[in-house]
């Protein structure tokens, strides 16, 4: 026996406004989440390249102090929760030291 949601038996017409204005957004969302995907995976290969680079020329693979600028360009812009997001991205970026 298979259940239907509330929206499956819907008819197009019995759509209220709310529903419209809700599922426009979450395409919305996703497109924005593409997006974000697509250029953290840019970050992670522009980061790959300073790291190679850096190590070539007998540097250390993570430079803390450039680091620290992110995480607190990351908590300035977008508060507290900006920080763990940042850390996230430089471990996505660098790898977990």
């Amino acid at each position: 026996m298979t259940t239907t949601t509330p929206e499956a038996t819907t008819a197009p017409e019995e759509i209220t406004a709310p529903e419209r204005t809700i599922a426009g957004a979450r395409e919305r969302i996703d497109v924005l989440d593409d997006r974000i995907i697509g250029l953290i995976q840019e970050r992670m290969a522009v980061s790959a390249v300073v790291q190679q680079t850096r190590i070539a020329s007998g540097g250390r693979r993570v430079h803390l102090s450039r680091e620290m600028e992110i995480l607190g360009r990351y908590r300035e812009a977008l508060g507290k929760p900006g920080t763990g997001l940042a850390m996230t991205l430089l471990e996505l970026c660098r790898g977990r030291i």
